[in-house]
């Protein structure tokens, strides 16, 4: 497992992040995977920031417990008031994927956590079952041999489609998201279909995705160029202006973005308890 690490002093302890290279096997599934390690339990807040991806998480807690997660995209940011965990590796499935792996349309798994055992699906609650005991390192390399034989990729014609329409509403600093009707015809589909599209393969409306996107960029933007004027960073994640930005920002992340940035946060809620599929 290849990794580039970084790492975050906060007091005394220390949160560890880390790029996970995919192996090729896993490419018909995922896009990309991360390590996170914490060395003693944060004390200072923390955010999760909307996510239009749905994930595999396996996690494994202070108190030694395990966990193989699946958790929905994530509309809003909700912040929390301290992570307990040693380990973490999460696995971002692509535009499509999350039917193969958990038997459901990925609108089914919006704003849930769910064990990935307690999917009706037998081939998800044997890949739970194998993945439980695992080390961190052993996860990529034990998912690599086990779905190419177990999981049928997505349908390709449709997954080519959703595809095209994810990285078209999608934000980065030389192409902006464009609109759905624009989007639609250019797939020579309706609009009806590219929403239905959409709820199947990644559980969000084509225009909540590039909402979504839009602030991700901004957040990634803000943290590369931190000295950039509001102004300058709107135009440069695609918002018509300023106001438009602050608007958008404030509904994602439930603050403006100079009480973000500043470290000013909603109240910490309990991390969000695990539902049954």
């Amino acid at each position: 497992m290849t990794t580039t690490p970084y790492e975050t002093k906060l007091g005394a302890n220390s949160l560890v992040e880390a790029a996970v290279e995919l192996p090729e096997a896993l490419l018909p599934w995922f896009t990309d995977a991360g390590f996170t390690s914490v060395d003693g339990e944060l004390s200072k807040p923390f955010a999760h920031v909307p996510d239009a991806a749905t994930k595999l998480v396996v996690r494994v807690e202070k108190s030694g417990r395990r966990d193989v997660l699946v958790v929905g995209p994530r509309t809003r940011a909700s912040y929390h008031a301290s992570k307990r965990l040693t380990s973490c590796v999460q696995l971002r499935l692509g535009p499509g994927a999350a039917r193969p792996l958990t038997g459901v349309p990925a609108v089914e798994l919006v704003g849930t956590v769910t064990s990935l055992k307690d999917f009706p699906q037998a081939s998800a609650q044997r890949l739970a079952a194998e993945l439980l005991p695992l080390e961190p390192e052993q996860v990529l390399p034990h998912l690599a041999e086990a779905l190419p034989e177990r999981l049928a990729p997505a349908d390709r014609s449709r997954a080519e489609l959703l595809r095209a329409a994810v990285a078209a509403m999608s934000t980065d600093t030389e192409h902006l998201a464009v609109g759905v009707r624009e989007l639609a015809g250019r797939l020579a589909v309706s609009e009806r279909q590219l929403r239905n599209l959409f709820a199947d393969g990644v559980g969000v409306s084509p225009k909540h995705y590039a909402r979504i996107a839009r602030v991700r960029h901004l957040l990634t933007h803000a943290r590369h160029v931190p000295d950039t004027s509001w102004a300058q960073l709107a135009a440069a994640t695609g918002y018509y202006d300023q106001s438009h930005m602050a608007s958008d920002f404030r509904a994602l992340m439930g603050v403006p973005p100079t009480s973000f940035f500043t470290g000013r946060l909603p109240a910490a809620r309990p991390c969000q308890a695990l539902r049954r599929a």
